[in-house]
């Protein structure tokens, strides 16, 4: 973890403690890193129930609730798919915020459409929902990484509005 992620989640981890906020993490694109960099703080378990790499479809229908139906409409990587895994794990793990990455990281997958570098955040803040599609610069790595911290950003903004 670098100092920018490092300095991130401890900003996060003090709003979460001052609104007495808990947080879960539903991951496909990002893979883990959310969590890996929430994590990463000294304490983080006062605030962090939990995560779900959910990669498959199968996991985010059968874990997180997302509507078969939703996926076979708008696809996986969809702001439909984010919202309903953001307030999925928020439910799984019964937590005041559920955040959710979901895209595509390459080098394969992508399309004119969904190209690769696309990722799609979910935040549900107490039932608040907001998502957002985002292009991040490949390669995979880069993706994944850039991701992360793009969508901890956006965390951090919404705690502090």
């Amino acid at each position: 973890m670098n100092s920018e992620e490092s300095e991130l989640a401890k900003v996060i981890g003090k709003l979460l403690k001052i609104k007495g906020f808990s947080l879960s993490i539903a991951e496909s694109v990002t893979g883990g890193k959310v969590g890996d960099i929430i994590t990463g703080v000294p304490g983080s378990s006062d605030y962090f129930e939990g995560g779900v790499i959910a990669y498959s479809n199968r996991v985010k229908i059968e874990l997180l609730k997302v509507p078969s139906e939703t996926i076979q409409r708008y696809g996986a990587v969809s702001i439909e798919t984010a919202r309903c895994m953001a307030s999925g794990v928020k439910e799984l793990l019964k937590t005041d915020v559920g955040l959710a990455t979901t895209g595509i990281a390459g080098p394969q997958g992508g399309s004119i459409k969904k190209p690769v570098g696309m990722v799609v955040f979910g935040i549900d803040i107490k039932g608040k929902i907001t998502t957002n599609i985002e292009y991040f610069n490949p390669p995979r790595e880069r993706v994944k990484n850039d991701a992360a911290v793009f969508l901890l950003k956006r965390l951090k903004d919404s705690l502090e509005k």
